[in-house]
């Protein structure tokens, strides 16, 4: 699937809370009140004034509400004259409520919207299983206490099931981890290589940290002030001694919890505008207009669940005749390092580019040192539905700071075997 983006739609960095493991010290909060606070702070910049339309991202469902969007909102207090509406697609759920939001931007009734995205993945309702839901709900229909009792002595045993949610594919029962140690095999990615990426990124984050970079992209909440899981004190060594966390038994596992992004709580935003939308925010506001983007779909049966990327940005590269030495900043979604270094070297590869994305050009050699260069999701974190509004908040103020013409590649996986890319410059 292609999208072009209208030239006049601008992203603007927004804000997020910071991201903790799950568990941890945001383990108290749900989705909604992990994001009422990302969105005030967001209105509130706005002086008064208010946004044309909201677009908000969850992916780990709750029976208790249909429309999280709107429930943000509300409990926000943003002015209830604004519409809202939700969307989910795996790890790139943000990302496309961005695109979403692009294409209803029109620059006369809709300039200006607000985007975002948020999981808590400490808060995850378990349900029932859907015999007992039937049962459940017959019973509560019927009108007599025989039926009643007729129907409680239906009820079989084997019927008492909870659901649980899983982090893994409805469709191979296999978590992501387990389908990303499949790729590492087939595209030999090391365990050291695993390692080293793992390093860079908390490295880079921590660094990003110490020099204020985050400052105005985090926001307190609930006591916390910084994201938790960067770690100043890892190295090589310290990595090389975890076991693997998805193939424990075959002796060949290189995915360990320390080169695998971590269950995660944070809300994150950002904002979609036409030019006329940007007069609305601070001056101040980092902003660098969307120029095109590339949704993939591949078949994860025979393919790599997470390697949909590698198939886009060719495609989205080809439209525009840019080279990889062409962009200047490179935000890929580190879900695994492995599936990072997989996308790279399918990147990298003639035949790959060629005979599986169908592009015919040549894209040099992958800058790897303009990858991630203020940390990515294996140190950061990653709560499903907000990595994207994150990781193109992160990009959009690292690319403001470039010289006029920039280019940035944001880039990230999902389950299901698809993948969102967006190309962004700045003006």
């Amino acid at each position: 699937m292609v999208q072009s983006a209208k030239t006049d739609v601008w992203l603007a960095a927004g804000v997020r809370t910071p991201f903790a493991k799950v568990d941890g010290p945001l383990s108290g909060v749900d989705a909604i009140a992990l994001s009422v606070p990302v969105v005030k702070h967001m209105i509130e910049r706005l002086g008064g004034g208010k946004p044309d339309f909201a677009v908000w991202g969850n992916v780990v469902p709750n029976l208790t509400w249909s429309n999280i969007a709107r429930e943000i909102l509300m409990d926000a207090g943003v002015d209830p004259t604004v519409p809202a509406t939700s969307t989910v697609m795996a790890c790139s759920t943000s990302m496309m409520g961005v695109f979403e939001a692009a294409g209803m931007i029109d620059g006369e009734v809709r300039n200006l919207a607000l985007v975002g995205g948020v999981d808590s993945l400490s808060q995850v309702q378990l349900g029932l299983g859907m015999s007992l839901s039937n049962w459940v709900r017959q019973f509560q229909t019927a009108r007599s206490l025989g039926q009643k009792l007729s129907h409680a002595i239906d009820l079989k045993l084997s019927d008492v099931r909870l659901y649980i949610p899983a982090v893994s594919n409805r469709t191979t029962g296999m978590s992501m981890g387990e389908h990303t140690e499949i790729t590492a095999k087939v595209w030999n990615i090391s365990r050291e290589a695993q390692d080293q990426i793992a390093l860079d990124s908390h490295q880079r984050a921590v660094a990003a940290w110490n020099r204020g970079f985050f400052d105005d992209l985090v926001i307190p909440f609930d006591g916390v002030k910084r994201d938790t899981i960067p770690r100043k004190d890892t190295s090589l060594e310290k990595l090389a001694r975890l076991s693997p966390s998805f193939d424990r038994t075959s002796g060949k596992g290189t995915l360990t919890a320390g080169n695998s992004s971590p269950l995660t709580d944070g809300a994150s935003s950002i904002w979609v505008a036409s030019r006329k939308g940007l007069e609305k925010l601070p001056a101040n506001t980092p902003r660098v207009k969307l120029i095109d983007w590339e949704i993939a779909s591949v078949d994860f049966r025979t393919e790599g669940l997470l390697m949909a990327p590698p198939y886009a940005i060719p495609r989205l590269l080809a439209r525009h005749s840019l080279t990889y030495a062409d962009i200047h900043l490179w935000e890929i979604h580190e879900a695994f390092a492995a599936q990072v270094l997989a996308h790279i070297k399918a990147l990298e590869s003639p035949e790959f580019v060629r005979d599986k994305a169908g592009v015919n050009a040549e894209f040099g050699k992958f800058p790897r040192e303009r990858m991630n260069p203020n940390g990515g999701s294996t140190a950061i974190g990653h709560p499903f539905g907000a990595t994207g509004a994150r990781i193109l908040s992160q990009a959009v103020k690292a690319l403001a700071a470039m010289p006029k013409g920039s280019r940035a590649i944001v880039s990230i996986c999902a389950d299901g075997g698809q993948g969102t890319v967006a190309l962004l410059e700045a003006a």
